[in-house]
This record gives C-alpha cells, structure tokens and sequence, in this order.
C-alpha cells in the first residue's frame, strides 16, 4: 500500500470500527455508509461500449448494490427470472469480470413489484462476506467461498411482513451486523432490530421497536447507519413514521424523533435511508418531511434537537451530503440542494433527463454520479450551482445503486455487471 492507501485506511478504520481497503466499497452507499467515495479518479465519460473495463451477464436485474473489496465483487444473484428459483452469492475477479465462485443461499425468490429477494446488499470487512437475502438467509462465507455459517431469521422470529418483501441491507460496525426488520402491513407481529456477531452468526441482543404507525406505515426498506460521535457511537433506524438512536451495546432507544407522517397516512412506507454528516441525520420519509435532527439526545428530541425540514425530500433515492450542502435527488430526477445546517435552498428544482431515479447518488470529489432506470448516469458538479459535467448511457435497465472504487465504477443492469473505467485500475487494487 502507498502512503496515502496507509492514511486512508486509518481513517476509515476510525470512522466505521471494521478494517478494509480504503478503495473499497465494502456495504451498501460504501466505507462510511453515507454515498461517498474518497476517490478523485472515477471516469466521467462512458457508453454501452465505450471505457468499459468488462462487462459479465447476469440473469436478472436487482436492487441490490455490488460491493468490492480487493481483487473481488460480490452479488446477491437470482439465478433465473421465475418465482422459486435459487438465489445466490456471486464472487467476481475485479479484474477480468470473470467468475470466481458461486455460492446457494436457499431457493424461494420472487418478485414484488420491481424488487425480489435479492434486494439486501452484501457486506464485507475485507476477509468475511455476509449476505442477508429477502427470504431471511443470513451466511457467512471467507473469500474463498466456504459458509461458515448460517442463520434463517424467519424461522427464528417469525415470518416478515412487509408489503413489498425486505429490502434493508445490514450495517457492518466493528464485528458485528445490524440487522432492522420493520415491519406491519402484513403482519401483527412487532418490529424489531437484531445485533448478530459476525464471527458465530450469534444473536447478541434483539430489541422490539414499537411505532404508532399503522397498516403500511410501519413498513420501511431504510438500512441502518452509524452516527460517531465524541463519546461514542449510535444506531440510527429510520421508518415506522419516527427516526431512533439506538444504544449499540444493548439496542437500547436512546432518542426518538416523531412528526415524519404529519398527516397520518397509513401507506407512509419509507424507502430512502438517513444520511449522515458529523452529528447530523438527515432522515427522508415519504416525500415530506425530509427532516434534520442532531444526534445525541435522549427521550423526544422532536422539539429540542430537531434542525429543519423540507416538502420536497426523495422518496427512494437516498440523499448525500458534502459536509456543507445536502444534495437530494427524488424520483424524477429533480435536484434539490439544501444547507446543511439551515435547511435553506442553496438551488434547485432543477430537472435532470426525464425518467424514474430508484438508486442512490455516489459523491467524489467535486462530482455526484446519479443514475436513473434506464441506466443513464448524470454527473453533475457539486457545490452552490448547478452544472451538468456529463450523460452517460448504458441504455439497460438498472434498479440497484453503483459501487466506485480505484478508479474504476460498478454498475448492475438486468442484463450485465459493468466495470467503467481503466483495467489498470483493478490491477492497481491488487
């Protein structure tokens, strides 16, 4: 490792408490769980054939986000189109897009609406690969791709019941997963939230996470995020009509942010996750309110520590933030960019392509890549004016967020996994 390799480890090591290279891409919306990349050398142009490094066929499409780590790529794979095909976890060279091991995860796939069972991310630290699929397999696999163990959570705590099938991604923080299940539209039984240990597949504490939200409301597809602060760390779950922070050695609720459904609807499902920015949790819900809440408080902050909220939030696509702005990106490819602090609008709205914006925008740099279904990424400057540095299409249909790492961007489609960029690159990450 270079210097700056070493530097940029250190703290990423800090920042998450789990230990990879710091060009990875190791969990859902990367190292920091919060859509940034600290690379400065992503391409900016790119087509169907054009600065593709390789490109490998896949069977279908997913909602799921590719993660690197190393010399691999890992997926979560249906391996056919049909209700009750195998799902599985795919191990790709990263530098020839070639196969390196497939693993089963159970069969029983099917779709609801657009996502199916392959919807969960998978996650790394650097030498273990954990997948969690939307039938409630959970497996442990070392990169060479030996299980080294296996949990089926349904079977544990009962059948899920989320209108549209689970699609929450484990967060991975020192050793440990965390695991959200909230849940109400099908189902009486309670949400909850699980910490599993990452080495035995253990339960170390599950704790019930009880909303006033009612018929679909209580159902959200958010991934947890970690908030550091000075004396110490909290989980931030988001979904059921309230934001909580959540004690990480016990699951405790240490604060609750209430006001997300003002109006009380009952199909307020909530899809975007919360972002992270220094103490601050920038949390979408279904639509409006996008709200700004400070972490660290205890009981109901919804009076003391809340910051702002704005109407014109994004109901799938998870925001991103620089540090100073809030950049937010809703269904329709609508830009928004907000202070941080104020909640003021520094632009917008400003339209991007016509078209459904499902993923996630990735931050490098002074860019923000924002890629819609028809698989066409839109960079755009980021900073107080709005600026269209570039429009790439793939002209395939993608549901799922990309991956950047070293130099190079990862992006699934119905039909292909796509490496952008130089081959080099992945040499480089060797």
């Amino acid at each position: 490792m270079t210097s700056r390799h070493v530097l940029l480890a250190a703290v990423f090591t800090t920042a998450t408490g789990t230990v990879a290279a710091a060009e990875d891409w190791p969990m859902w919306r990367g190292p920091a769980q919060n859509g940034i990349s600290a690379d400065r050398a992503l391409p900016l142009n790119w087509s169907a054939t054009e600065n593709i490094a390789w490109k490998l066929p896949l069977p279908t499409v997913s909602g799921s986000t590719p993660i690197v780590a190393g010399t691999t790529v890992f997926l979560s794979v249906a391996e056919g189109a049909n209700d009750g095909d195998a799902l599985a976890l795919w191990a790709v060279d990263r530098a020839t897009g070639t196969i390196k091991w497939k693993q089963p995860m159970g069969a029983g796939n099917h779709k609801v609406r657009k996502g199916d069972m392959t919807s969960p991310s998978p996650v790394t630290d650097g030498k273990t690969v954990w997948l969690l699929t939307g039938t409630g397999v959970l497996k442990a696999f070392d990169f060479a791709g030996k299980e080294l163990w296996a949990r089926e959570l349904q079977k544990d705590y009962g059948a899920w019941g989320l209108n549209h099938g689970y699609g929450s991604s484990p967060l991975l923080d020192a050793g440990a997963l965390y695991v959200q299940v909230l849940q109400g539209m099908n189902t009486d039984d309670p949400s909850y939230l699980l910490k599993i240990d990452g080495k035995t597949g253990k339960t170390l504490w599950k704790v019930e996470r009880p909303t006033a939200a009612q018929r679909e409301s209580p159902d959200a597809y958010t991934t947890p995020v970690p908030v550091k602060l000075g004396k110490g760390m909290e989980i931030v779950v988001s979904g059921g009509d309230v934001v909580t922070g959540h004690d990480p050695a016990t699951g405790k609720e240490l604060w609750r942010l209430n006001g997300q459904n003002p109006e009380s609807n009952p199909y307020y499902r909530v899809v975007a996750s919360p972002v992270v920015s220094g103490d601050l949790v920038f949390a979408p819900s279904r639509v409006k309110p996008l709200t700004a809440v400070r972490a660290g408080g205890r009981g109901d902050v919804s009076g003391s520590h809340k910051l702002w909220a704005f109407d014109k939030g994004p109901d799938v696509p998870s925001p991103v933030s620089d540090g100073t702005l809030l950049y937010l990106i809703d269904d329709r490819g609508v830009v928004h960019v907000l202070d941080n602090k104020t909640g003021a609008v520094v632009y917008g709205p400003q339209r991007l392509k016509p078209g459904t914006y499902s993923s996630s925008p990735i931050l490098a740099g002074d860019r923000i890549y924002v890629l819609n279904e028809d698989g066409l990424t839109t960079v755009i400057k980021s900073g107080r004016d709005f600026q269209v540095l570039a429009e790439n299409p793939l002209n395939e249909y993608v549901l799922g967020s990309a991956a950047a790492s070293n130099g190079q961007i990862f992006i699934r489609t119905g039909q292909h996994l796509y490496c952008i960029g130089k081959a080099s690159a992945a040499r480089a990450a060797n």
